[in-house]
């Protein structure tokens, strides 16, 4: 069973160093041969491209259509991986990444999609208790639509792992979506494929601060607005993004 990694990745200089020597270090200590590791340049006008390909064992491709939709798309078809595992340029992949990902795929072949939660690695310990709190209802939130309702599922943005078959049945991305809402679309077409799995073992790093930005009740609401709308109306309600880079 093949893995692909795809990064999509704008103006990401200052971290997407560190990002890739996570994935490498993660693909080192695996052991699983064959693994692509792929970074998205989409339209950065910093060193970014430049950072990702001083990396031996990183390709680095370019996707013009400015926006992570696309971006994340223009990956997948420069991969040929049986799974591709979506994570972004601020992420850090922690030890162990990849054997949750492969033991639950190789274990049940019903499983099209595999995500789970953010660790912030750079918010203050009372924001990050607060996330805690959320992600206990984004859980409850996962076993309603699942197991209840059977609508859709719940995917992490930037932490989740896809069959390439299950979603070129799906139809593959809708870059109509620019920002809001992606992860979401993504678990309500997959979940309609076979098994749509979001679960606590597969933890991800990553940068808080979009939330130190704009705060984390205000992105919570963005989020959770976002997730109902795309899982019931088949569309994000926000159109537009703050993009929250510095000089960008």
């Amino acid at each position: 069973m093949q893995l692909a990694f795809v990064i999509p990745a704008y103006n990401e200089e200052a971290l997407i160093g560190k990002c890739v020597e996570s994935v490498l270090a993660e693909v080192k200590r695996s052991g699983r041969p064959g693994i692509d590791v792929v970074v998205v340049n989409n339209n950065s006008t910093d060193r970014t491209a430049e950072v990702a390909a001083s990396y031996d064992g990183v390709r680095v491709v370019d996707e013009r259509q400015k926006g992570l939709v696309s971006a994340r798309d223009g990956g997948f078809h420069a991969t040929t991986a049986e799974l591709v595992a979506n994570i972004d340029g601020d992420t850090v992949v922690p030890p162990g990444w990849l054997d949750t990902v492969f033991a639950e795929f190789e274990k049940d072949p019903d499983l099209v999609c595999l995500s789970g939660p953010y660790i912030y690695y750079d918010l203050s310990p009372w924001n990050r208790f607060l996330i805690t709190l959320f992600y206990g209802l984004t859980k409850l939130i996962y076993a309603v639509n699942r197991y209840v309702l059977r609508v859709g599922s719940v995917v992490q943005g930037g932490n989740f792992v896809f069959r390439r078959d299950a979603w070129i049945k799906a139809g593959g991305y809708n870059r109509e979506i620019k920002f809001y809402g992606e992860d979401t679309d993504v678990a309500v077409r997959l979940s309609k494929i076979g098994k749509v799995k979001w679960t606590f073992r597969l933890k991800m790093l990553t940068s808080g601060r979009r939330l130190a930005e704009e705060g984390v009740f205000r992105t919570a609401l963005t989020y959770t607005l976002n997730f109902f709308w795309v899982t019931f109306a088949g569309k994000p309600a926000t159109d537009t993004h703050t993009d929250i880079r510095p000089g960008t």
